[in-house]
């Protein structure tokens, strides 16, 4: 079996890519490419895509507001 120190080296020595497309990251954009692949990032946060379930049940007031919310999207 291969030494632990060698491994955390190799482990090391990989360039970590864009969390979007997979792309080498770029600095100024890190953890991402572009500005694209972080507006897209931007996006998914917004519009919901990433979240953590949970077992709490809502409260009256946010399920009013939810509901709010989805009757002014089927407006649009």
């Amino acid at each position: 079996m291969g030494d632990v120190s060698t491994f955390d080296k190799k482990k090391r020595k990989r360039k970590a890519g864009c969390a979007i497309c997979g792309k080498p990251m770029v600095t100024a954009f890190r953890p991402f490419c572009s500005d694209r692949c972080k507006t897209i990032d931007l996006g998914r946060w917004l519009g919901g895509d990433y979240r953590l379930q949970t077992n709490e049940v809502p409260d009256e007031g946010e399920l009013l507001d939810l509901a709010r919310a989805m009757e002014e999207r089927k407006e649009r």
